[in-house]
């Protein structure tokens, strides 16, 4: 085959001929303009002029060796600190087999296995992590995955408001959700035409006279969460879903994987949608990055977001695995799709199926028996402080748990980063601390290091 002629003109050969990296010529280009009426490609973005790209990164070359070093020695400056942050992001010790599987190629280079016959394994891995779900949720139906918990309780709100019988556009949920999952939650809902609106809270958990106060029947989901943001146990579950249902609502549990290991089981409790974050298992504490959990009662079904993994038998009848009920996506029916979804997270669920697979049933109660345990120790401790008054609220709690302390909170947990602890500032006087199996040989030096700070 003769090698393409290259004349060097006013375009590359790759803008007259296209390439895999800019497949669009310029006359494609113009073309495409003046079909949709536009000038310019800039006239389809609105970048405003003071975050606008102009041209230079104003970073000098060099060698890898040299960033390297340069990187290495940043990073070598960085604070070393012990953290009892919670609030949506856990850590739990990682076996090494997680990550001796999930690396190898076969795993970390796949995509969305669109392709069964060459997928079978990384299927059957997602198959287990959606049968992981429906034990411990009790539900029938759980995918293989959301990106993180905020986005699974989006999705669980539009589904209600497709699912519902009658017309309705509120969305019911604690004033204690934290303001990063509400913000995700508005998206979702300025989207799909709904509302999100509060209900009272008392000393952590929901407050059922108040709720039942609010609830009307233009309210197509409730939800409510056990652990709470503030890491309580939410103790009438049942009697929450009773009052949604009484108003022809959903209600939609929020939950973590390790959690449901040791709580009650949300099918038992009334939850039609049960929705949270599984990367605790799996996954080191990123701040941002998660694994969102979703699991829904059978007749919702094709009403399911993301991505679902069906067992079937091949043509020589032995087990296999497929993506099933694709057409409920974007990518296969745009303007019929139940979610904008479009993708899902995996490898991340690959990397859970296998801890929780590690641990086994046994192992997963034991982590969640430890997660009930530390904090109703470590508040103990920090409650014999003087000034400290731990926990807040008065109820069971699970991984973390609110202290009061007479100093304002701020400069509490201002003092302890300074000496190398970090906790969260929740209010004026309120601090949150996250106890787990990787922080736990800490507490020591956290107990004494927060009485010097407040006497």
């Amino acid at each position: 085959m003769s090698k393409p002629e290259f004349t060097p003109e006013t375009e590359s050969y790759e803008q007259r001929k296209g390439s895999p990296f800019a497949p669009h010529t310029n006359d494609e280009i113009a073309t495409m303009l003046e079909f949709i009426g536009a000038e310019s490609v800039d006239d389809l973005f609105d970048i405003p002029e003071q975050v606008a790209f102009d041209g230079t990164f104003d970073i000098s070359a060099k060698s890898e060796q040299a960033v390297v070093s340069e990187v290495s020695d940043m990073l070598d400056r960085n604070q070393e600190a012990a953290e009892f942050l919670g609030r949506g992001h856990y850590s739990h010790y990682i076996p090494s087999v997680v990550d001796y599987l999930s690396l190898r190629s076969e795993f970390l280079t796949s995509y969305t296995q669109y392709q069964p016959e060459t997928s079978q394994g990384f299927l059957q891995a997602l198959f287990e992590f959606q049968s992981i779900l429906v034990e411990l949720t009790g539900l029938e139906i759980a995918n293989c995955s959301m990106y993180d918990a905020a986005t699974a309780l989006g999705e669980a709100a539009t589904l209600s408001a497709r699912v519902r019988a009658t017309s309705g556009s509120r969305i019911l949920v604690p004033e204690t959700l934290r303001k990063d999952d509400r913000s995700v939650l508005q998206n979702y809902a300025d989207g799909a035409g709904l509302s999100v609106d509060s209900y009272p809270t008392s000393d952590g958990n929901v407050d059922l006279d108040s709720l039942r106060e609010t609830i009307e029947d233009d309210v197509v989901m409730v939800y409510a969460a056990s652990p709470t943001s503030r890491g309580t146990i939410e103790e009438h579950l049942s009697t929450i879903a009773e009052t949604a249902h009484d108003h022809d609502a959903t209600f939609c549990l929020g939950s973590d994987i390790v959690a449901l290991a040791l709580l009650e089981e949300p099918a038992a409790v009334g939850a039609d949608v049960v929705v949270g974050d599984a990367s605790g298992l799996g996954l080191p504490t990123s701040y941002g990055m998660g694994l969102g959990l979703f699991a829904v009662k059978e007749e919702y079904l094709r009403q399911v977001p993301g991505r679902l993994v069906g067992a079937s038998e091949d043509a020589s009848g032995r087990r296999a695995y497929t993506l099933t009920l694709q057409t409920r996506e974007q990518h296969i029916r745009k303007e019929r799709a139940t979610s904008n979804i479009c993708t899902n997270q995996a490898w991340v669920a690959l990397r859970t199926a296998i801890h929780v697979a590690t641990l086994g049933a046994t192992g997963l109660a034991e982590l969640a028996n430890e997660c009930a345990r530390y904090p109703r120790e470590v508040a103990a401790r920090l409650d014999d402080i003087e000034g400290v008054q731990a926990p807040v609220n008065d109820r069971y709690h699970f991984r973390e748990f609110v202290m009061r302390t007479d100093m304002p909170a701020d400069e509490v947990a201002s003092e302890l980063a300074d000496r190398g602890y970090l906790v969260h500032t929740i209010d004026d006087h309120e601090l949150q601390v996250c106890v787990t199996d990787v922080n736990r040989d800490d507490v020591d030096g956290l107990v004494e290091t927060l009485e010097g700070v407040v006497v």
